[in-house]
């Protein structure tokens, strides 16, 4: 009988550096650093007490596996000292109780994209279980490592060195997130207002406030309209975009609605440098089109759209 771990802080699986908050069911935006753990809100602690049922199952689960653990390693220990030779022994991860495990624990589930592609049986797909869609891993992409930005889903593989102020860049990445702004509706008007933000934060200012490219000195629109995504009807809108240094780049940002839960409005970002280092800039229409919901494999990603860029 499997069981979802309780709520609490866990290494969050789009960026293992920082601890995420997993309310029982799901992800929550709440994050922290691991060097200064914050302790949940009154609201959490309440929930935590609410469900005590379900939390005495669980901590007398992990106390059983505890407890074999402590049997197991006191028999090799008790092997060793009467002569055996050193054995390697591999012990199953367990399952933390509370809000104050470590960065390097993850709970079973993983609803974010980066945990749930490991895990994937099929290796040429990315799974975003949160929005409740798969997307394509083209060749020459591969899944995220050592990412900083949070939602990353795929990157080109390697780094180079930016440009502009010291630090490592790479050539292409796409980004899955669940729209935040409660004022859009439609994902025509999702994908208007986000290209911006997209264009800043891959070409911009970086997460240290850094110029990688030194900054955007131009932009102009390169195409922009209706797409269906994952059989959702979409919208996409996509910049070429000149830097201070360095060939600039093309950034989109593709809304449409989920297929889970609320059908809150999902966009995703692509971010490719220009240039011959660039990913070919058909791979955005490629994942475009491979994009399906989670558990339908036979759903038409981008059928019936017409996306191809215009030079």
């Amino acid at each position: 009988m499997s069981m979802t771990p309780p709520p609490g802080w866990y290494r969050d699986p789009s960026y293992p550096l920082v601890e995420r908050w997993w309310d029982g069911t799901a992800w929550t935006d709440h994050r922290r650093q691991p060097e200064a753990p914050q302790q949940p809100s009154p609201q959490q602690e309440s929930a935590e007490r609410g469900a005590s049922g379900r939390a005495k199952v669980v901590a007398l689960s992990v106390a059983g596996v505890v407890l074999v653990a402590s049997i197991v390693t006191g028999a090799l220990l008790l092997s060793r000292d009467e002569g055996g030779g050193d054995a390697a022994v591999q012990t199953g991860p367990t399952t933390p109780t509370g809000p104050t495990a470590r960065a390097t624990d993850t709970p079973s589930p993983s609803p974010s994209a980066s945990a749930s592609a490991s895990s994937a049986d099929d290796p040429s797909s990315v799974v975003d279980e949160l929005n409740g869609i798969t997307l394509p891993l083209l060749d020459g992409w591969v899944r995220p490592q050592y990412v900083a930005e949070d939602d990353v889903v795929m990157t080109t593989p390697g780094t180079y060195d930016c440009p502009g102020d010291p630090g490592l860049c790479r050539h292409g990445r796409v980004i899955s997130r669940t729209a935040t702004a409660t004022d859009v509706k439609s994902p025509k008007a999702l994908a208007e207002q986000d290209i911006e933000d997209a264009a800043n934060d891959a070409y911009d200012r970086d997460l240290i406030d850094s110029r990688p490219y030194r900054g955007i000195k131009s932009h102009h629109l390169v195409k922009a309209g209706s797409v269906a995504v994952a059989g959702r009807a979409g919208y996409f809108v996509r910049w070429k975009v000149g830097t201070g240094v360095g060939p600039g780049g093309y950034v989109e940002s593709l809304a449409f609605p989920s297929s889970v839960g609320s059908e809150s409005l999902v966009i995703v970002r692509f971010a490719f440098d220009a240039g011959a280092d660039g990913p070919p800039l058909a791979d955005m229409d490629r994942i475009t089109k491979g994009i399906r919901p989670v558990g339908d494999a036979g759903t038409g990603g981008g059928v019936g759209s017409s996306i191809g860029p215009s030079q």
